[in-house]
This record gives C-alpha cells, sequence and structure tokens, in this order.
C-alpha cells in the first residue's frame, strides 16, 4: 500500500495509533471494546487471532504493561502494517503471516494464557460482497467460526481465558463449539435504550467449571437515537474508547 492509501487513526484517546487502510476493513470501537473485556494481567502471554493492523494488541498493551502478545493475520498487507504499528508504538508485538487453519509448527507447539479474537461477522455466501478485497476478507468468514473457537483452546494453557466478540445471532454458534472451554460468560452490548443487542462479548475458560453467565447488556449510547452531531457515548464507554479503562466483568 502507498502512504496516499493509508490513514492513521487514533486510538484510547491518542494513546494509541494505528495506520490502516483508507479503504477496505477499518477497525472502528469493536476491537478497542475486546482489548478492554480481556483479563489479561502483566507477564502474562496473549495469542490475537486475526489481529487486522493490531488496534486490538495495541490497545491491551497500553493497558496492561509487561504483556507478550503475538498476531496472527492471513492477509500480508494488514500484517505488515501490523508490524509497523507495533513498532511505532514500541510494543514489541510479534506478528505472524499465517493462517489460523494451518498455523506454523513452531506457533501451534506455543501455549498462551489469553487469546483475543475478532472474527468476520458475515456467513461465507450471506449478503452483498464488499468491493475491497481486503474488507470482504475481514468482515465474511472464510474460515468456520468452530474452527476459531477450536484453534483457541487448542493454544490456551489450561486455566487460560478465551475472550471474542461476535454478533449475538452467532452466539448459538460459538457456544457450540467450545468444547473443553468453561466457566462461560457473555456481555451483551446494547447500542441504545430499549433496543437489541448487535454484539456480544464472550469470555470462557479453559477447563473451567463455573456455571454458566449471561451478564447485564453493557449500554453504548445514551438516548433512544443519535439527535444530534457528535458523540452520544455512556461515561462507562467513554471511558473505555478514550481513556483505557477495562471493562467491568461482575
Amino acid at each position: 500500500m502507498t502512504p496516499g492509501d493509508l490513514t492513521r487513526d487514533e486510538f484510547l484517546g491518542g494513546r494509541v495509533r494505528a495506520w490502516q487502510p483508507a479503504r477496505g476493513y477499518r477497525a472502528g470501537t469493536d476491537p478497542v471494546l475486546l482489548a478492554a473485556a480481556c483479563p489479561a494481567q502483566e507477564g502474562q502471554q496473549v495469542l490475537e487471532l486475526g489481529c487486522g493492523v493490531g488496534v486490538a494488541s495495541l490497545c491491551l498493551a497500553a493497558r496492561v504493561p509487561g504483556l507478550s502478545i503475538t498476531g496472527v493475520e492471513r492477509q500480508a498487507d494488514y500484517a505488515d502494517l501490523a508490524r509497523r504499528n507495533a513498532e511505532a508504538a514500541g510494543a514489541g508485538l510479534e506478528i505472524v503471516t499465517a493462517d489460523l487453519a494451518a498455523l506454523p509448527p513452531a506457533l501451534r507447539q506455543r501455549a498462551f494464557d489469553q487469546v483475543i479474537a475478532n472474527p468476520p461477522y458475515y456467513r461465507a455466501g450471506a449478503g452483498t460482497a464488499a468491493e475491497d478485497a481486503g474488507r470482504e476478507a475481514a468482515l465474511r468468514e472464510q474460515t468456520p467460526l468452530s474452527l476459531w473457537v477450536s484453534v483457541a483452546s487448542a493454544r490456551l494453557k489450561p486455566g487460560g481465558w478465551l475472550t471474542m466478540i461476535q454478533t449475538a445471532e452467532r452466539l448459538p454458534e460459538m457456544l457450540g463449539a467450545l468444547g473443553a472451554l468453561g466457566s462461560v460468560s457473555v456481555l451483551p452490548l446494547q447500542p441504545r435504550p430499549g433496543r437489541e443487542a448487535g454484539r456480544v462479548i464472550l469470555r470462557a475458560r479453559k477447563g473451567g467449571r463455573a456455571p454458566f453467565r449471561l451478564l447485564a447488556p453493557l449500554l453504548l449510547h445514551e438516548g433512544a437515537r443519535h439527535e444530534a452531531d457528535g458523540e452520544s457515548y455512556t461515561a462507562e464507554i467513554a471511558g473505555i474508547l478514550r481513556e483505557g479503562e477495562a471493562i467491568r466483568w461482575p
């Protein structure tokens, strides 16, 4: 990609800056929310599947010091941007260009305390294809959602956590694919009062045995509708998106 094909965008109130395509898939609030939901602790090893240009990993690194983070991205252009963004941030992320369905042998031999993922939201063949190939690959799955979950589970240490953001309608698929993952909790993301949750964040623990929990929704915007220019985030969401605060997980 040439410089004219890129923009450099700010996240967490400017604490994270990332180059990304001016057209195509562009990271928004979802990777920031994903990072805020990950219960990583200093010194742990984290794997991000489908890291794109690295926004979620960079946001997580900005919040939790001393993490060792590895990102996997199959689109070479996006992986290159993730490396560039990590180098500019001094974050020390390791970026592996690979398909998660065929991870390199060295990566398959490693185990992680945390795995985070923001898989494509749309099933193969559903809807209208995006004109930009990068956006299409990021938004429409070529690898089944169940495989994302099983690969994440395989790479987790016993007691490690998977954190994943996905559309609410695909929650049954995620739950059905969990296998050895337990202690499941689901946080619905409600766009506005009175509206259905469009997204969910799922947490599951390898070998966990705690009962399933469906948490109270996290409200993103104030007011029943968007009525004026500017942002309408709730105070809690503004703290997450602008100040790098963690999502308060009950």
